[in-house]
């Protein structure tokens, strides 16, 4: 019988909240933007079967974490303060494996940057920023999100994604059904409108060829365009290049994203741990 997750809570201006669950060698996780700590894994449980412990968190602005300070608070170096703040009041000075999905992908990357050494492996889902300057057609993609979000709610966030990505028509009713049941699991979504804002200006690193510093085992887990274009595999592979010490792994083409698989993404990022002896 598996045992009920333990919440926590960091921090105070803002709290971060989270919960831990399982024993065993811990996996860190950390969600995308407009997710919450569910959305790494998708509720599968294997990896607290497989026995990992697994401590997940909502990133300040979401899901049941307290909003930033104010609405410049939510770059990357924020977000890596909150996830070293969890870290040390959740995994201490263990090794770990930190696995983060999209916005995810890239604190964790900041954080192997910022704490080269400290990592036991690194698995990066679906990355999306390549180390480029920000262009003006982004902003405004994420701009046109919180403001859709601010003035019409869900259904008008749902809608404006609807109109902006070029989903492929077989998975396009899947990816804004699943779109409006993240939303569902925010406190604030205020909050949320200000993290599009934010995050969508911070860069993680500057350049590409910084992932070359973080020597440690990474997995990268990209998904094909047709049915993910916010998160171009192209950067994916440029990321498996670029970590020294990287494979790539996904969906074959014309199958669900793996990254939207919950069960089959734990069993992958099971296999890792495992090949790291963690």
């Amino acid at each position: 019988m598996t045992e009920p997750p333990r919440q926590f809570t960091v921090g105070e201006r803002p709290a971060i909240r989270g919960e831990s669950v399982g024993q065993g060698p811990p996996v860190v996780l950390c969600h995308g933007v407009t997710a919450s700590r569910g959305g790494v894994l998708h509720g599968s449980r294997f990896l607290e079967r497989a026995g990992h412990r697994v401590v997940s968190y909502d990133a300040r602005g979401h899901g049941e974490s307290d909003p930033a300070p104010s609405p410049q608070g939510y770059g990357y170096p924020e977000l890596v303060g909150d996830l070293e703040a969890v870290v040390a009041a959740t995994v201490g000075e263990a090794p770990f494996v930190l696995a983060g999905s999209s916005m995810g992908a890239h604190t964790a990357v900041a954080y192997a940057l910022r704490h080269p050494g400290r990592l036991a492996g690194l698995v990066a889902i679906g990355p999306a920023y390549g180390g480029v300057e920000i262009a003006p057609e982004s902003l405004a993609y994420w701009d046109g999100l919180a403001a859709a979000l601010e003035e019409g709610g869900i259904d008008a966030f749902v809608a404006r994604i609807g109109r902006e990505l070029e989903i492929g028509p077989a998975w396009r009713d899947g990816v804004l059904r699943f779109t409006r049941e993240r939303m569902l699991a925010h406190r604030d979504l205020g909050a949320v409108a200000e993290a599009l804002r934010g995050v969508s200006r911070s860069r993680p690193f500057d350049r590409v060829g910084e992932l070359a510093s973080i020597d440690v085992p990474a997995l990268v887990i990209a998904s094909h365009d047709e049915a993910d274009p916010g998160h171009p595999r192209a950067v994916a592979e440029l990321y498996a290049q670029h970590l020294p010490r990287a494979r790539l792994s996904g969906e074959e083409k014309g199958k669900s994203p793996l990254a939207w698989q919950g069960g089959a993404l734990s069993r992958e990022i099971a296999a890792f741990c495992a090949e790291l002896d963690v």
